[in-house]
């Protein structure tokens, strides 16, 4: 089979692009800028474009097939040729499931914790020694690439975003995947810039419970007061399992939980992590994985890249690094590194990076979600505004909509930095947040002068 990847350079992309190539295909792509780790990790497997650009002579009727990623536009140059021959075009979600539809397909998800439960999924069935494909949305302890695709795994599991599929499929990606086991974390609005309002956002969920095949499992967080009350006026098929917190403690800074007389130490905590720990064990469970089983394999998990990741720490004070950016995020992150440490200061700081979180009719829905810091620090770097050609707005609007007159605001990369480094963090945790890198902040040599 011979593909061409438009746009090989996105994180999903050239993960697939890669285990594509692993799996025997002939893999060529473009991309008109290609950023690390994309770059050397396409090098590693000969797959690296030779230069940076698009170049319709790349797109020959040979090519069984030509994958598109959002990154590109509706008229790039190598799309109009590809629809110019009549060959097939597939987004990538549609290209997951063409090789996943004949296997069992979990799809997870859910406005938040669809990586984390994804990875605790690989992690336990991974430690079962289990068959399967999968799709994640981080780089996992384990696992070389974040797609892993074969000929003769039984399951695919897919972290299934709602975000759009392509350019010209302007479906959300978990519609298209058909799910047999299908999970919905929770549903707190994102993305306003597709989804203008919470209903139509909510309607999304509701159709991607409906797309679940025949005969299929709906696993959903029974907490959750929308998702609950969506998924009552449901009328598919489907079997419905709710999952809420397990019996749990936490002592000396450690989680347990209490599962029928016995007691499972973790390494993660936070009561946002216990609930998705119950949406991967019921997947598990599905899989013909028992209780005991998992609870045991899912003890030695550490946690997926980026969410509540330590990037440092001593006897007294942490340094964590998280991938929240929306009010829900936000919200259940702060929440477990105060219950985790009750006695410690924290001081948080949230990068707002992304269309939605910077957009002045989104903003409001961030109050109150700084309130159980100690410290409270927004960030949001002046470039950012220019880059997604957006009007800047001024301390006080982002202290009224968080609802905060004490947080702190920067718009400066550097003067946050020199913040950052005169903190006294000495019985305290810092909480990095965001989904961008702080405007080229080195959080490792932050770690190195504070610790």
């Amino acid at each position: 089979m011979r593909v061409h990847f438009i746009a090989i350079g996105g994180s999903a992309m050239h993960n697939l692009a890669i285990a594509l190539h692993k799996k025997g295909f002939i893999v060529t792509g473009s991309d008109d800028v290609l950023f690390e780790p994309s770059a050397s990790r396409l090098k590693k497997y000969d797959i690296l474009p030779a230069q940076e650009g698009w170049d319709p002579e790349k797109i020959t009727n040979d090519l069984d097939a030509v994958i598109l990623g959002m990154h590109a536009r509706a008229d790039n140059p190598e799309l109009l040729k590809a629809q110019e021959l009549g060959l097939k075009i597939y987004s990538y979600p549609d290209y997951i499931y063409e090789q996943s539809k004949d296997k069992l397909r979990v799809v997870i998800g859910g406005s938040h914790g669809k990586t984390t439960i994804t990875s605790m999924i690989l992690h336990v069935l991974q430690q079962a020694g289990k068959k399967f494909d999968y799709l994640v949305g981080a780089q996992l302890e384990g696992f070389e690439t974040m797609v892993g695709l074969s000929h003769d795994a039984p399951v695919m599991v897919i972290e299934g975003d709602e975000y759009l599929a392509s350019p010209i499929d302007r479906r959300p990606k978990f519609h298209i995947y058909k799910a047999n086991i299908g999970v919905i974390s929770g549903i707190a609005w994102d993305h306003i810039n597709v989804f203008p309002t919470f209903e139509n956002y909510i309607d999304q969920f509701r159709i991607f419970a409906d797309t679940i095949e025949p005969n299929g499992k709906l696993i959903y967080c029974q907490a959750d007061g929308v998702l609950n009350k969506m998924v009552g006026s449901l009328t598919n098929g489907a079997e419905k399992l709710p999952y809420n917190l397990p019996d749990y403690s936490i002592s000396n800074g450690v989680t347990s939980v209490n599962v029928n007389g016995k007691s499972y130490a973790l390494q993660v905590f936070g009561e946002h992590n216990l609930l998705n720990m119950q949406a991967a064990r019921l997947v598990c469970e599905a899989l013909d994985i028992n209780p005991d089983e998992f609870y045991t394999h899912i003890s030695s998990f550490k946690g997926a890249a980026r969410r509540l990741e330590v990037i440092g720490s001593n006897n007294n004070s942490t340094i964590f690094k998280d991938f929240a950016h929306s009010p829900s995020k936000l919200t259940a992150t702060i929440d477990a590194v105060k219950k985790q440490f009750p006695d410690r200061k924290l001081i948080a700081c949230i990068e707002l990076h992304t269309f939605s979180s910077l957009n002045k009719d989104f903003l409001n829905e961030y109050a109150g979600t700084l309130d159980k810091a100690d410290e409270a620090i927004v960030f949001i770097d002046r470039k950012t505004f220019e880059q997604k050609k957006m009007e800047p707005y001024p301390a006080e609007t982002v202290k009224n909509a968080f609802a905060n007159n004490n947080l702190l605001f920067f718009n400066n990369p550097s003067d946050l930095l020199y913040h950052l480094q005169q903190l006294d963090i000495n019985n305290a945790n810092l909480l990095m947040m965001s989904s961008g890198n702080f405007g080229g902040i080195d959080l490792l040599l932050l770690k190195n002068n504070l610790l």
